[in-house]
């Protein structure tokens, strides 16, 4: 699983012209799955997310989470985030998952980050084509994957 961690001052996700995610403060969490991912890859994820240190303190040092600054979340699906780029120039998404792997562990990454955050998810949906807008705060941008714990 891998994600790209964007602090934000504003995000939303609007869809066939409808706004279904909107937040002022807080992260934008890009999602990619892929088939072997595991219940064990969602849970260190919303873990380090909830707690990752990348909102200012009152010194004005990235020492508290996104709970501490009591920011929102928005979790978006992006499968091209597993894209490979190593031969061509067309990616292949040959790597990530297929919904039916895929939509059952998005659905349980988001309930173990609301668990986590104590605090209700936003998301766009699955598969739809969606305008995410956002202002990176910063910028601050972090990308993780669950296959490479640093």
């Amino acid at each position: 699983m891998k994600v790209v961690i964007q602090r934000v001052s504003e995000a939303s996700v609007t869809i066939e012209g409808e706004v279904v995610a909107n937040i002022q403060h807080g992260l934008l969490v890009l999602v990619g799955i892929v088939n072997n991912d595991t219940q064990e890859d969602i849970l260190w994820l919303s873990k380090k997310i909830a707690n990752l240190r990348i909102f200012e303190d009152e010194n004005g040092v990235m020492n508290t989470s996104v709970i501490d600054a009591k920011g929102q979340v928005i979790v978006v699906s992006q499968f091209t985030l597993h894209a490979a780029t190593k031969k061509g120039n067309r990616p292949s998404y040959i790597k990530a998952a297929k919904p039916d792997i895929s939509i059952p562990l998005y659905t349980s990454f988001i309930n173990q980050l609301e668990k986590d955050l104590d605090n209700k998810v936003q998301t766009g949906r699955f598969g739809a084509d969606m305008k995410v807008k956002l202002l990176n705060d910063g910028p601050v941008t972090i990308i993780i994957d669950s296959k490479n714990k640093e």
